[in-house]
C-alpha cells in the first residue's frame, strides 16, 4: 500500500528552507560575517533546518542516513568526498599552485545540508509518486528555492540541469539512499566557481563514469548478495 503524502510537513519544510535562503541572499543579514566559507554554508542550510523541523513537528520516521546501503560509512565517503577533492585538488593546485582545502570541505558541507532536505526529506516525503512527478515537483521546488527566477536564457538553462540534476542525484540516492553519495554528486559543479573550462569538463565526466560504474556494480552485487541470502 501506497504512503500518504505529509503536505503539511512538506509546507512547513519548503517555508523553512525558502526563509532561510531569502535572508541569506535577499537581505544584509551576513554583511556583518566576514568568513567567506560560513557565508556559503548559511545560504544553503534551509533545506537540512526545514527537513528537520518538519520530521520533529510531525514525528516523521525518516531514515536518511550517510552511510545508505553501504556496509559502512568509509565506502562512500571514500568514493564520493575523498576521491574528488583529491582530483580536483590537484587540478587546482596545477592551474592555481595551491590546495583549496577549506574551500573543498565548505562546498561538499554545503552540498551535504542541500540534500538533507532535497533527497533525504523530500524526495522520501514523495516516494510513493510516479518518478516523473515527484522529479517535476521536486525540481521545480528546488529552482524556486534559488530565489532567481527572472525569464532570461540563463536562468531557463539552470531550470533545465536542475531538472537534470534532480533526475539524476534522486537515481543515485534511490540506488545508494546515502547523503554523502548525492552530496559529493551535488557539489561537484561548486567547486569550480571561476567556470567551466577544458580541465574540469573532462574531470567532471571523468567522476561522473566512475560514480556511475560504482553505483552500477555495487546495486549488482547487493542484489547478489540478497539472492545468495534468498536460497
Amino acid at each position: 500500500m501506497k504512503s500518504k503524502i505529509n503536505f503539511k510537513a512538506i509546507a512547513v519544510y519548503y517555508i523553512i528552507a525558502l526563509i532561510c535562503r531569502y535572508l541569506a541572499v535577499k537581505t544584509n543579514l551576513l554583511a556583518g560575517i566576514e568568513n567567506g566559507y560560513i557565508v556559503i554554508l548559511l545560504r544553503g542550510v534551509g533545506p537540512a533546518l526545514g527537513a528537520f523541523a518538519a520530521i520533529k513537528i510531525f514525528s516523521i520516521k525518516n531514515g536518511m542516513s550517510l552511510k545508505g546501503f553501504y556496509k559502512n560509512t568509509l565506502i562512500p565517503f571514500a568514493v564520493y568526498w575523498l576521491l574528488p577533492a583529491f582530483l580536483i585538488a590537484g587540478v587546482y593546485y596545477f592551474t592555481a599552485g595551491k590546495f583549496p582545502v577549506l574551500l573543498m570541505f565548505t562546498v561538499l558541507v554545503y552540498g551535504l545540508l542541500e540534500e538533507i532536505g532535497w533527497r533525504g526529506f523530500l524526495q522520501e516525503e514523495l516516494k510513493s509518486l510516479p518518478v516523473f512527478t515527484s522529479t517535476l515537483i521536486i525540481g521545480l521546488m528546488w529552482f524556486l528555492w534559488h530565489l532567481n527566477i527572472d525569464m532570461t536564457t540563463s536562468n531557463m538553462v539552470f531550470l533545465g540541469i536542475i531538472f537534470f540534476g534532480t533526475w539524476g542525484i534522486g537515481k543515485i540516492y534511490s540506488k545508494t539512499a546515502s547523503l554523502l553519495a548525492v552530496a559529493g554528486v551535488h557539489s561537484l559543479n561548486n567547486f569550480f566557481r571561476e567556470g567551466l573550462h577544458d580541465t574540469e569538463l573532462i574531470l567532471i565526466v571523468v567522476l561522473l563514469v566512475i560514480w556511475i560504474a560504482f553505483v552500477i556494480f555495487y546495486d549488482r552485487k547487493k542484489k547478489t548478495v540478497l539472492a545468495q541470502e534468498a536460497v
